[in-house]
């Protein structure tokens, strides 16, 4: 209790003590209530920009209409009232913000940035020059501060008081709304707003809210200027006032809910004591603004915890999967529909779209039936998550018809769709990064409750979501790692708990795009299992290229190709199709892992790690890794979920640098050099999720790729030799990448990461969402490149790993626990099992 008070108890000490301590400092009483005035101005300010992500370049126009409003009224209508003159003006702004947020929200990103500096750059205008109405460039004059209840507020000390009681409200009142089901909702805006509304919620309603909310708080501070200064003019709607607001917001820290104050507090002193000096304050406050932004991002918050970080104890933890425990309980029970059906509960019926000329989906026809489980599958870009996007409200079809249970969904908004019972996880993981596994959750869970609009009452109260949200957790193998941040978890961890999200917004229909993608094998089996059993309950339609798990779990299966049905039927039928084993299935991994390889690894050490220790914030990710890799080997790094694999190449490469340790290349130091250094010295990194750079041609990939690593560190690879080994790229040169089929998508990323000079070449999940037939291509094309370079891999697929290397080291919990031959667990089932956990 005490600590969710605890910022209220901190603002309330700091108003007693303001006045006090800058009479210290030689500041009059009227300087404190300035700072008390920007204070709540910058906390109301930073409901849009901290919380919701939404920069106003605009926001001193409420604090200049709520004072001229006051001002006004009180010389017009109020003559020696101050109550309802300050009533009139903060109801005046809520409703106008109310009606030009509506127009203004339309747009997102720099357009609505760009509107409010067109509305503030407007009123200043009209206020400038219309010099009969509101005083122009003299201003208005006369403002009085009468009695109130027998209450001089002519005095300064009184009016502090009155300010400082305001103050305090508006903080408190601002911390319990930042608390609520409407706070949080604004914050999952600002993380990610499409995830947002494939939970359901109406995010411009959201915004709007906050909208209105921020312009009456910053109205409330116009107000209680206009009294304390007496006067009202047109400074406070110029586009510099506005500026200077969102500086004292940077510069306090936005992330955090007092650190706005702090910024009031630090721009007044700042004013006061340098426009002694000097007439051009501004210019160095704006310079020092300039250096918060460079330097520290998280304001003097931020500053503050640096300083007190050496005097605190340092806690260290494992990584965040390593913490969690698995159950196995029945999906809860509020998740279980109650309304079953005979037969077909969800249907789309002829759905076609294009994208320009590319025809992306063309007449597909689907029939989900009521507990079953309907796999989708074809090859990379054979339109499978295109028809997901029409079916959860992405993309608009151009023609066809979608019904769930009989009712049309084709062409409603995404968070309507959700609402009707469509919930749908995403080919590319998408969560809310920085808040923890439990907030994803939960906030997927009130999503479909009554009280998910409230501004005011208490989210962590409400406690039907929270024992929602407990039981969703221990179903999902998520306990354990509650507040660990979505961002932190593994890939496959991800992957969970995007499949979580879905689920939890008590879908009719849960559309599942390729959920097992980056899990270990262990994983994807107990994960498939989970699914198999929702399916009893719920249906599913599931998008997924482990085919083997597909044609184990399904009830009924879809093959598309070209954007067209090829097959619609049961596991048999697509099975013994023999066009879905040309376009599809191809070889099978298993005839590809059985095929016997020649290494080409030579004695020679090329790269060396020794004593590497990785931390990302307290979470010890990897510990004293020491492993060797010759040249021409293939290093295969394997390990569960969690297990540090990602983060030891994000090590090499120089993204995550080690806190202790060595790396060689070739015999030269490279532990904490940058990733630009690393990379010109001969080591090319394809991510896991590819991280192509979209709207840029394939060419333009490449040539970023080769641009400052022709330095002779490794073979040279101009494209000719690149087409050599990925023939299909010739092909695709001149596409832009973002348009390319998951597996020509694949290839690029390889290339790019060879193209210039490279000698390592490190792989983080390449097999990762391609199609069986893609994957066999690609595995030929890493087979055939171990004459070429050394190569690190990382994937779950573990017989392909196992046969395509060397040499395997195995991790758990950031420690290496096995380093041998990869033949020994390729052959060796027992020891395989032993070392990992199959």
């Amino acid at each position: 209790m005490f600590r969710d008070a605890r910022p209220l108890l901190v603002a309330a000490a700091s108003l007693v003590a303001l006045p006090f301590l800058l009479d210290m400092a030689g500041l009059p009483l009227r300087s404190a209530i300035d700072v008390v005035v920007f204070a709540v101005a910058c906390l109301g300010l930073n409901v849009l920009v901290g919380h919701t992500g939404l920069v106003s370049f605009g926001h001193g126009a409420w604090f200049g209409l709520a004072a001229y409003a006051a001002a006004l009224s009180q010389l017009h209508w109020f003559p020696e009232g101050i109550v309802l003159p300050s009533l009139f003006a903060i109801l005046f702004t809520i409703l106008v913000s109310g009606l030009l947020g509506a127009l203004i929200l339309r747009r997102r990103g720099v357009y609505f940035s760009l509107l409010t500096l067109a509305l503030t750059a407007m009123l200043f205008a009209v206020a400038y020059r219309w010099t009969a109405f509101t005083g122009g460039e003299s201003g208005l004059g006369g403002i009085k501060r009468p009695k109130v209840l027998g209450i001089d507020l002519g005095s300064d000390a009184t009016y502090y008081g009155v300010a400082a009681v305001i103050g305090f409200v508006v903080t408190a009142f601002l911390w319990r709304f930042h608390g609520s089901p409407a706070g949080s909702v604004l914050v999952a805006i600002r993380e990610n707003e499409q995830r947002a509304r494939f939970l359901g919620y109406p995010t411009t309603r959201y915004k709007l809210l906050g909208f209105v909310i921020s312009a009456a708080v910053v109205g409330i501070a116009g107000v209680l200027s206009v009294f304390n200064h007496r006067f009202a003019s047109a400074d406070p709607l110029s586009v510099a006032f506005s500026g200077e607001l969102i500086a004292m917001v940077v510069i306090g820290g936005m992330r955090s809910f007092l650190g706005p104050a702090l910024g009031a507090l630090f721009y007044i002193l700042f004013r006061e004591f340098l426009s002694i000096w000097t007439a051009q304050w501004l210019f160095w406050f704006g310079l020092l603004f300039v250096g918060f932004i460079m330097f520290s991002p998280t304001g003097l918050v931020g500053v503050a915890g640096r300083l007190v970080a050496p005097f605190r104890k340092r806690e260290e933890g494992d990584a965040a999967m390593s913490a969690r425990t698995l159950s196995d309980e029945p999906l809860p029970a509020s998740l279980v529909p109650t309304d079953h059906v005979a037969g077909t509960i969800l249907e789309a019926r002829g759905i076609a779209k294009s994208f320009g000329g590319l025809k992306a989906v063309q007449g597909v026809t689907i029939a989900v039936r009521d507990r079953s489980l309907h796999a989708l599958i074809g090859p990379n870009g054979a339109g499978k998550t295109t028809a997901f996007n029409l079916i959860s409200g992405l993309f608009r079809p151009d023609e066809g018809e979608i019904l769930l249970a009989g009712r049309s969904i084709a062409g409603l908004s995404p968070e309507r769709i959700t609402q009707a019972g469509i919930g749908r996880s995403f080919q590319i993981t998408n969560l809310f990064p920085t808040l923890t596994v439990e907030e994803n959750i939960r906030l997927a869970v009130q999503a479909r409750h009554p009280r998910r609009f409230h501004p005011m009452v208490r989210a962590r109260g409400i406690v039907e979501i929270e024992t929602e949200t407990s039981a969703l957790i221990r179903y999902l193998g998520l306990a354990g790692i509650e507040r660990a941040e979505a961002g932190a978890l593994s890939y496959g961890g991800q992957r969970l708990l995007d499949m979580g999200l879905a689920l939890a917004t008590r879908p009719r229909v849960l559309l599942l795009d390729e959920p097992l993608a980056g899990l270990a094998a262990a994983e994807r089996q107990r994960i498939g299992d989970i699914i198999k059993r929702i399916s009893a309950d719920l249906p599913v339609l599931l998008v997924e290229h482990d085919i083997d798990r597909v044609f184990q779990i399904a009830d009924a299966v879809t093959v598309m190709n070209e954007g067209r049905v090829l097959v619609d039927g049961d596991v048999e039928d697509a099975r013994s199709s023999p066009e879905v084993q040309e376009v599809y299935i191809g070889s099978g991994n298993a005839a590809v892992a059985a095929k016997p390889r020649e290494s080409a690894a030579e004695p020679e050490t090329l790269l060396e790690a020794s004593g590497l220790n990785t931390f990302y914030g307290s979470s010890h990710i990897l510990t004293d890794i020491a492993f060797t890799l010759h040249q021409h080997e293939i290093l295969a790094l394997l390990g569960r979920n969690g297990a540090g694999k990602s983060t030891l190449l994000k090590t090499l490469i120089g993204i995550a640098p080690p806190a202790s340790g060595t790396i060689r290349l070739a015999g030269t130091e490279i532990a904490g050099r940058p990733s630009a250094e690393i990379g010109r010295l001969g080591i090319g990194y394809v991510p896991q999720g590819r991280g192509l750079f979209a709207g840029m041609t394939v060419a333009q990939n490449l040539e970023l790729g080769r641009l400052k690593r022709q330095t002779g560190q490794g073979i040279h690879w101009d494209l000719d030799r690149i087409f050599d080994y990925f023939p299909r790229i010739r092909e695709r040169l001149h596409t832009p990448a973002d348009y390319l089929s998951g597996g020509e998508q694949q290839m690029v990323a390889v290339a790019r990461a060879l193209s210039g000079d490279v000698r390592v070449l490190l792989l983080d999940e390449p097999f990762e969402g391609l199609a069986p037939a893609i994957v066999e291509q690609l595995f030929e094309s890493f087979d055939r490149l171990r004459r070429e370079i050394s190569i690190v891999i990382v994937d779950h697929h573990l017989d392909l790993a196992l046969a395509l290397s060397d040499k395997t080291v195995a991790l758990e919990r950031g420690r290496v626990i096995h380093d041998g031959p990869s033949a020994a667990l390729r052959d060796d089932l027992g020891l395989r099992r032993k070392v990992l956990w199959l």
